[in-house]
């Protein structure tokens, strides 16, 4: 048993394995350590090996030592990892209805088959895309949800246009990025899209018997549909334009491998294994959908394990949640993912814009609303930014998620790479302060920073390479390619 250390919170332990422990300093640097060479850190380090010592202070497990050099380079190390969330919010999510063709059963929102009350009046729509330029933010992510925005594309087409004039003065980066399942998309819509750049995402769940099963419709075609969809707008704007994100049901995991093959025969270069996100419809049906961390975990291993295989046959292909997780490890820079953000990306790095007229500072807090549940509302859309952003409620997120004084985080070895949840924590438990350990975003990231370090503590020269790339943030791979 490793006693509790006697110093400065510079570095935090996690036993991996049998007589393998983790070590991770507040820098986010990390070594594996032999249990007793874990106890002679905590205890007695000036009697660890001198390469080791060495090893160790240049990962600033001791601090920044009080040398200014090294202070200056400590601080900065640090705040390269919070930069992403500091900087103002950079991605913002309009959803102009929820009108949609789908009877998904993991429906987070709930759907709409009019626009009676469930779509975006043209005043709410022009103040949400004035209120995103208050963000100092340089970079700005604006991204169309629903319901399927498809299905009132003269709202999108308004606000890029009414976006793209307003940034002839702002002279901000914009990306523009539409959700939707592709089924209504034309030529003509395209067009639009292309002048503007903007970027489609699509729901393919795995094969056609799988997404069928999964994203139901009335004509029972789906999947058809959908793939049309994807080759529309790869013929018309290109094959990197379009993105796909799966939903693990209870009947996703029977086909781990299958969805894995799905992605890459359908010429996608990654995947999201993402879990189910228990709002609306999921979390009606989650005896239906549901499955234990335990059967979610290994869903994911064998996933994984198809991924890696894809990669060694000598296709491209990366798996979301590891690449983001590895980020975190093994880059400096951070990716700006908001999930993992400590204070919290809520608010912080991403708002949405609701068609009910209010903002919200996530995508699970606009779902708690469709639930009846409106207390995490920030305000109404037309409010300054400035406003949201110092409301009781984001007080109280920012208060909720600093990962240093949490308790559960602020002992966590993944601490420098994570922060608590506290908008899935409230809808849970009722309380933004609920213990993180009885979160199923602590047990998922725990589990997943558990998994990609016993990896690379084997230290298989061809994984450790290939996490390497997968950890270089897209926009870093870009510029390295330009």
């Amino acid at each position: 048993m490793i006693a509790p250390r006697q110093q400065p919170p510079f570095y935090r332990l996690r036993p991996l394995q049998p007589d393998v422990v983790v070590a991770v300093s507040d820098t986010g640097d990390h070594c594996f350590l032999c249990t007793s060479e874990a106890e002679t850190l905590v205890q007695r380090p000036q009697h660890l090996s001198i390469d080791r010592l060495a090893e160790l202070k240049s990962k600033f497990f001791f601090g920044p030592l009080g040398w200014p050099g090294m202070s200056r380079l400590y601080a900065s190390r640090i705040a390269a990892k919070k930069e992403t969330v500091l900087n103002g919010p950079s991605l913002h999510i309009l959803v102009t209805t929820l009108r949609c063709t789908h009877s998904c059963r993991y429906c987070q929102v709930s759907r709409a088959l009019d626009d009676d009350g469930y779509t975006m009046s043209l005043a709410d729509l022009d103040a949400a895309c004035d209120t995103i330029f208050q963000s100092p933010s340089k970079v700005l992510t604006v991204e169309f949800q629903g319901g399927d925005p498809m299905l009132r594309f003269d709202l999108v087409q308004r606000a890029i246009e009414r976006i793209t004039e307003k940034n002839k003065t702002e002279r901000r980066q914009l990306r523009f990025v539409v959700a939707s399942s592709l089924h209504n998309l034309t030529e003509e819509h395209c067009a639009f899209f292309k002048q503007h750049q903007v970027y489609l995402s699509t729901s393919l769940d795995g094969p056609a018997v799988l997404h069928n099963r999964n994203r139901p419709i009335p004509t029972r075609d789906a999947y058809t549909r959908t793939l049309d969809g994807i080759a529309l707008a790869r013929r018309c704007l290109g094959s990197d334009a379009v993105s796909a994100l799966m939903t693990t049901t209870h009947d996703s995991l029977a086909y781990p491998e299958a969805i894995i093959d799905e992605y890459v025969a359908q010429g996608f270069h990654e995947v999201f294994l993402r879990p189910l996100s228990l709002y609306g419809f999921a979390h009606r049906n989650e005896q239906v959908l549901g499955y234990s961390n335990a059967e979610f975990h290994a869903f994911y291993e064998r996933a994984f394990e198809r991924v890696l295989y894809w990669n060694r046959q000598g296709v491209p292909f990366r798996e979301v949640s590891a690449a983001i997780a590895l980020n975190k490890v093994l880059s400096p820079f951070d990716s700006g993912f908001v999930n993992l953000q400590s204070p919290t990306g809520a608010g912080l790095g991403a708002l949405i814009y609701n068609y009910d007229g209010f903002v919200y500072p996530s995508d699970e807090s606009r779902m708690l609303a469709e639930m009846g549940d409106l207390s995490l509302r920030l305000g109404e859309i037309g409010t300054p930014l400035t406003l949201l952003l110092n409301s009781p409620l984001q007080r109280k997120l920012i208060s909720a998620s600093l990962c240093h004084y949490v308790p559960g985080c602020r002992e966590c070895a993944y601490n420098p790479f994570c922060g608590p949840d506290p908008i899935e924590a409230y809808g849970r438990f009722g309380s933004t302060e609920a213990p993180v350990s009885l979160t199923g975003h602590c047990q998922r990231q725990q589990w997943l920073f558990d998994f990609l370090f016993s990896r690379l503590h084997a230290n298989d020269p061809w994984f450790v390479d290939l996490a390497y790339r997968w950890a270089i943030p897209e926009a870093l791979r870009r510029g390295a390619n330009a």
